[in-house]
C-alpha cells in the first residue's frame, strides 16, 4: 500500500485527520504496510473522532525506530547507492564533460574510466557523502511532505509535484560547490587532485560566484529528474498489480519493487541527459548556459543530446534504482521486526 494510505481491515476509509468515524476502539487497521492498533477513541458528538496520534504504528510511526526509522533507513539506502555507483558516476561525469580519456573505443574509454589503473579515485568520500545525503533528503523529504501537503487538504498533483520541486532545488542549490568541484577533478589531465584544491582554484581565478557556476544547468537538470523519478515510483506504486495482504511472497514483492525502482531511475535519466550535458560543458569552458548551448550545437548539432547516454543512464539510473529498491527492502525489514 502507498505510504500514507491507511485503511480499515474490514473493508474501509481512509484515516485523516480529523474524519468521523463510529465505534472503531479495539479494531486492527492497517497503516503505511504495517499493522496499527487503535488504542483509544475520542467523543465527539455522536460520532467517534480518531486523532491521528493515538495509534500505535509499525514504519512511520513515532515508535518505528528500526534503524534509524524512516529518515536512516532513507539514508542508509543512499549510501549504498553512493558506494556502488562511485565509478559509474566517474566514468560518466569524464564523458559528458569531454575530456580525454585513452582507448580507440567507446567501450575501452569507459573502462579506463573504472579500470584499477586510474586509480586513486578523486573526490570519492565526499561525492559519496554529497550524494548520500541528497538523494535521501529528496526521496524521504518528497514522501514526507507529500503526506503532510494531503493531509492538509491539498490536491494530489499538488502533493506530488511541489515536494520534490522544492526539495532538489534546495539540494542543487546546496550541493553546487561540492559538485563544481568533484566533476572538475575528474579531468585525467587536471593538476588538482582533490575537492579542496578544486574549490580553493575556482575561487581564486573566479570568484563566489564561480562555486555555483552551473548551478542554472544544474537545477534544470536535478529537478526535472528527481520529479520525474518520484513521479514514477508512487506512479507504479499505485498501479502496479499486487497479491492481497497476507498473501504476499518476498519474491512477488521484491520483483514488484525492482520493477517500479529500475522505471524511475530510467526516466530520470534518459528525460534529463541533455541538460546533464549542459551542466558539464559549462564546467569545463566556464561559458555562460546560453553561449554553452550555442557552442554544442555549433560544434555537434542536436547529436549533444544523447552524449553520453549510455554513460549516464548507468551513473544516474542505478543509484535512484538501488535508493528505492533498497529503502523498500528496510522498510520491509522494520515491519517484519
Amino acid at each position: 500500500m502507498q505510504r500514507g494510505a491507511e485503511k480499515r481491515a474490514d473493508g474501509a476509509i481512509a484515516l485523516e485527520r480529523g474524519e468521523s468515524y463510529t465505534a472503531l476502539e479495539g479494531r486492527q487497521m492497517t497503516r503505511f504496510c504495517a499493522p496499527i492498533h487503535i488504542v483509544a477513541a475520542v467523543n465527539s458528538g455522536p460520532e467517534t473522532r480518531v486523532p491521528r496520534m493515538l495509534a500505535t504504528s509499525g514504519t512511520g510511526g513515532k515508535g518505528d525506530t528500526y534503524l534509524g526509522g524512516e529518515p536512516g533507513r532513507h539514508f542508509l539506502a543512499s549510501f549504498f547507492a553512493a558506494i556502488v555507483n562511485f565509478p559509474l558516476w566517474r566514468a560518466a561525469a569524464i564523458g559528458q564533460s569531454g575530456f580525454t580519456l585513452q582507448g580507440s573505443s567507446v567501450v575501452e574509454r569507459y573502462w579506463n574510466a573504472l579500470s584499477p589503473h586510474t586509480m586513486p579515485y578523486r573526490g570519492v568520500m565526499a561525492t559519496m557523502l554529497g550524494m548520500t545525503w541528497a538523494r535521501a533528503a529528496i526521496f524521504y523529504g518528497s514522501q514526507t511532505g507529500k503526506d503532510i501537503m494531503k493531509d492538509r487538504g491539498y490536491g494530489g498533483s499538488a502533493s506530488q509535484l511541489v515536494p520534490p520541486l522544492i526539495l532538489s532545488t534546495v539540494v542543487q542549490f546546496a550541493n553546487m560547490p561540492l559538485v563544481r568541484a568533484t566533476v572538475t577533478i575528474q579531468n585525467p589531465k587536471s593538476d588538482l587532485t582533490s575537492v579542496r584544491s578544486a574549490l580553493v582554484y575556482i575561487y581564486n581565478t573566479r570568484g563566489v560566484s564561480g562555486l555555483w557556476h552551473g548551478v542554472s544547468a544544474g537545477v534544470l537538470k536535478t529537478v526535472p529528474k528527481y520529479v520525474v523519478a518520484v513521479g514514477v515510483k508512487d506512479f507504479l506504486e499505485d498501479k502496479l498489480p499486487r497479491q492481497a495482504e497476507g498473501h504476499r511472497t518476498k519474491a512477488a514483492e521484491m520483483q514488484r519493487s525492482a520493477i517500479k525502482s529500475i522505471s524511475a531511475g530510467l526516466a530520470g535519466a534518459i528525460l534529463t541527459n541533455p541538460l546533464d550535458v549542459l551542466r558539464n560543458e559549462m564546467f569545463k569552458t566556464d561559458l555562460s548556459l546560453g553561449a554553452t548551448y550555442a557552442k554544442l550545437i555549433r560544434e555537434e548539432g542536436a547529436a549533444f543530446v544523447v552524449r553520453g547516454m549510455a554513460s549516464n543512464c548507468t551513473a544516474v539510473a542505478i543509484p535512484i534504482a538501488i535508493t528505492i529498491f533498497v529503502t523498500d527492502v528496510l522498510n520491509t525489514l522494520a515491519e517484519k521486526s
